[in-house]
This record gives structure tokens, C-alpha cells and sequence, in this order.
């Protein structure tokens, strides 16, 4: 072969590998984070649904079948809420009874196959829990962002972020509990969600540009009389009060910040999201490339918003070992080097978003003391 032909030869042949690897990464990074909202995370597999009786459903037996605590079960079509487990009634060795709470969507029916979710409700606070709301538009930098506002009498506000994987209702978990105490509850949709304006690449941002949106909802609240907000988030709804706290310019009324199973390493969680969700070991350094590439993410942005030594407001986590997506080692490095504002509450047994669903009375009761002095 020629000099020439070979050389060009070789260039052909690099181009080509380097278009693979633009093309893999841009897999694998949809793969990550180009998840439709509402759409489950991955990690719990798919369980057939064996028998049903009154008060009772009985499952494929596993991790997931066998946690403690109060999950949603879904299916398309289905969402049923599950209790716990009922040890005593008889069972074969393969299959789990647990208590059969309610079914809010479809029918349940034997041999469906459903995937738990830590989502207990459907509908708006009004038609699922039979709150008083009012439905709102938050003006925000994409366009309007529908929102919930439950009412209540205190001056400070809680503003509820959902996470990936989830929509606005799964703050629906905690509307009753804060509003027995009278504490106004704004939930908002961002960019992504049904509703609201589209991200303009199609992709989730893990908090780095979803955070305006909350800034918005942050300014909304205050026009409409809020004196201070708590952000409870959970996941890159976490990472999303993080930012918030660290770069609206009304920062100074953020009261407090409620953190469930946040994300505090963007790398970490891209990486875990893809590899849960079947893209190639080989491939996952590629959807971190790409989705930096593709998304504008930075590291060092969260690691600034998350700095323990920026921190300026109380802060309660809830975090666990289980959580495969988020990891919670760095949860603990945030309680142990500021444990004059954050406050760590650690669950066991509870896969990422669902530290309430494990154990609702302690969760609750561990907001309750927080919340107490800040509103």
C-alpha cells in the first residue's frame, strides 16, 4: 500500500472509531438521563402479581417484595398502594404476602406484572387526597410551570421537588402531614415534566439547569406572601434546592432544606443510572463524556452548591446504604463535616427517593422536630 493510501487508510479508520464512539456515548447517555418524567428507575426488577383476597396481594418473592414500609405498585394502566408484609398468612416459598392498602388506577388482576415506586398517589392533592388546592403558573425562564398550592396559615413555605423517575405527586406522600400543621405546601412542575416547557436539549440535568425553575418558584411564592421557604427535594430535586441555596438571588428566604437520598456527585449517579439501566460497562465512561458534553454538566458546579462550608441553612437528609443511584457515603461526609446544620437521618432497607415509604413514622417525626423551629 501507498504511503499516501495508507495514511488515509488510517484517518478513515480513526474517523470511523471516533463516530462509533460519538454515537455510543450519545447512546448511553439517553440511555441516562433522555427518561421521560414519570418514567421508573431502574433497579427493582418487574414482579408478578399471584393471587389477590381482601386486604391482601401476594407477590413474587424478592428484595423489593420484602422491604418494610408502604410502596405504590404500577403497571401501565395500574398504580395500587401495598403495606406491609403479613408474615402469618400462608405462602409458598417463591412468593411474599403483603397487605393490599387500595388499588387508585385499573384493576388488579392475577399474572399482571408491576414494578414498586415509591409514588402512592394519582391525581391532584384535591382528587387524591381530598385537599383544597389551587391550581397556579409559575412564571419561569422557559415558559410557565404549572403548580399545586396547598394552603395553610404560616408565613413559611415548603416547596416540594421531585426527583427522576418521578412527578409532582409524589410530594403527595407528605401533603397531609404538613398540612395538619398548617404549613403551605408549593408544588412545582419544571422543565421536563408533563405540562411544563420541554428542556431544550431533551435531557435531565441532575439540578444544574432544572434549579431556575425553582428559583422561580422560590420568587412566585414570595409575591404571593411567603415570608420564607424550606426546599424539600428528593434525588436531582435535592441537587436542585442545593443549587438554589447557593445561586438565586433570593436566597437569603430559604429557611431550611429538606434532602431525601440527594444527589451530591452527578459522575457518580450518571454512571449508576446508566449501568442500571443495561448500557454496557465498556460504555459508561462514554455516557459521562457525552452527557458533559452534551448537557453543559459540571462537576465542580454541584460540588460548590453542595460544599459543606457553604452551606447557610439547617439542613435535614434522609439517606441509606441501599440507595444504588445516589450514593449515600457522601451524605455522610456532609453530616460529619457540618453537624452544626445538617442533620443525618440514616434508613436502612429503602432504594432511592423512598426513605418515607421505609418508615413514614420515623420520617415524619424526624420533619416534625426540624420543621418545628422554622416555621
Amino acid at each position: 500500500m501507498r504511503p499516501a493510501t495508507a495514511t488515509a487508510a488510517a484517518v478513515t479508520t480513526v474517523i470511523g472509531v471516533g463516530a462509533a464512539a460519538v454515537a455510543a456515548g450519545r447512546y448511553a447517555s439517553d440511555a441516562a438521563l433522555g427518561v421521560p418524567s414519570g418514567r421508573p428507575l431502574p433497579g427493582d426488577p418487574k414482579l408478578t402479581v399471584h393471587a389477590t383476597g381482601p386486604g391482601r396481594i401476594t407477590l413474587t418473592r424478592s428484595l423489593a417484595s420484602l422491604r418494610p414500609g408502604t410502596y405504590g405498585i404500577e403497571a401501565a394502566g395500574l398504580h395500587a398502594v401495598v403495606g406491609p408484609v403479613l408474615d402469618r398468612v400462608p405462602h409458598t416459598a417463591d412468593t411474599v404476602v403483603r397487605r393490599l392498602e387500595r388499588v387508585e388506577l385499573g384493576t388488579l388482576s392475577t399474572g399482571a406484572r408491576v414494578r414498586f415506586t415509591p409514588q402512592l398517589h394519582c391525581g391532584t392533592p384535591e382528587t387524591a387526597l381530598g385537599l383544597a388546592h389551587e391550581d397556579v403558573e409559575i412564571p419561569g425562564e422557559l415558559g410557565t410551570l404549572p403548580a399545586w398550592l396547598v394552603p395553610g396559615a404560616h408565613s413559611t413555605w415548603v416547596i416540594a421537588l421531585h426527583g427522576l423517575g418521578a412527578t409532582r405527586e409524589h410530594a403527595l406522600n407528605l401533603v397531609p402531614f404538613l398540612q395538619r400543621r398548617q404549613v403551605p405546601v408549593l408544588v412545582p412542575a419544571y422543565r421536563g415534566d408533563e405540562g411544563a416547557p420541554a428542556a431544550p436539549d431533551g435531557l435531565a440535568h441532575l439540578g444544574d439547569s432544572e434549579w431556575r425553575d425553582v428559583d422561580a418558584a422560590i420568587r412566585y411564592a414570595v409575591r404571593r406572601g411567603a415570608g420564607q421557604v424550606v426546599l424539600h427535594g428528593w434525588g436531582a430535586g435535592a441537587a436542585m434546592a442545593l443549587h438554589a441555596a447557593a445561586g438565586s438571588g433570593v436566597r437569603d428566604r430559604i429557611r431550611g432544606l429538606v434532602l431525601d437520598s440527594p444527589v451530591l456527585d452527578w459522575e457518580a449517579t450518571l454512571r449508576n443510572l446508566a449501568a442500571a439501566r443495561g448500557v454496557p460497562g465498556p460504555l459508561v465512561p462514554l455516557a459521562v463524556r457525552a452527557a458533559q458534553g452534551r448537557t453543559g454538566l459540571h462537576g465542580d458546579r454541584l460540588a460548590e452548591a453542595a460544599d459543606p462550608a457553604g452551606l447557610r441553612v439547617p439542613t435535614l437528609v434522609f439517606h441509606g446504604p441501599d440507595d444504588t443511584i445516589a450514593p449515600w457515603a457522601r451524605s455522610q461526609e456532609l453530616a460529619a463535616l457540618r453537624p452544626d446544620l445538617v442533620t443525618l437521618t440514616t434508613v436502612g432497607n429503602a432504594p432511592h427517593a423512598a426513605m418515607w415509604n421505609a418508615d413514614p413514622l420515623r420520617y415524619e417525626e424526624a420533619l416534625r422536630r426540624f420543621l418545628t423551629p422554622l416555621v
